[in-house]
């Protein structure tokens, strides 16, 4: 199961957060966000290497996008707003790996995400928040147990260091945040140490 922790914006806390062996880490560039990593020092991030770096945006321009992922030295981004399948497909065809995050209420569409097949590498199934993540909130995992797609998935959304993650169809692995913090943006490497060895 791949562990992606998101939400990084502290240098010291990046190196720590890396020598657990993550997956993935996300750096959120959107400004609304207590997350927020636009002040983070690009070399905090860039010494990164083979695609663990996720820039997370929310309704950015292709080019904003790309200028970040070129600063940042980052190969994927997480895509947490509006963005069309097109966009996403714009963004793919130039090299980077397209995570389109997808907020879950209480059930799915299952045909309007499938108009994103051919377009992402993944989808990251995440609680529906007019902030577009971080709540700490989840949604019912039953609705993804009859998951229709071939895209793999990241299971997003209030996860807790003492949960058991089901054996859902098509997960690929979880994306651990807000539950994980003493503070916004600051991981607690313990709990996060607790759930990587569980």
């Amino acid at each position: 199961m791949k562990i992606k922790v998101c939400g990084l914006r502290d240098p010291q806390n990046i190196c720590d957060v890396l020598s657990l062996g993550p997956d993935y880490v996300g750096f959120i560039f959107y400004a609304r966000s207590p997350r927020n990593a636009l002040l983070l020092p690009p070399e905090s991030v860039a010494a990164l290497h083979g695609g663990k770096g996720v820039g997370v945006f929310v309704d950015s321009p292709a080019a904003y996008i790309h200028d970040i992922c070129s600063l940042y030295r980052l190969s994927a981004v997480q895509l947490h707003g509006s963005e069309s399948p097109s966009f996403c497909s714009e963004l793919s065809a130039s090299g980077l790996t397209v995570f389109k995050a997808v907020g879950i209420s209480e059930s799915v569409d299952w045909h309007e995400v499938a108009a994103y097949e051919g377009c992402v590498d993944m989808f990251v199934f995440d609680t529906l928040s007019s902030s577009h993540g971080g709540t700490g909130r989840k949604f019912d995992w039953s609705v993804l147990s009859r998951y229709p797609l071939s895209v793999p998935y990241l299971l997003s959304g209030g996860i807790a260091p003492d949960d058991d993650i089901p054996d859902l169809s098509g997960l690929a692995g979880v994306d651990l945040n807000s539950r994980f913090e003493d503070a916004p943006g600051m991981k607690n490497i313990e709990k996060l140490r607790k759930f990587f060895e569980k």
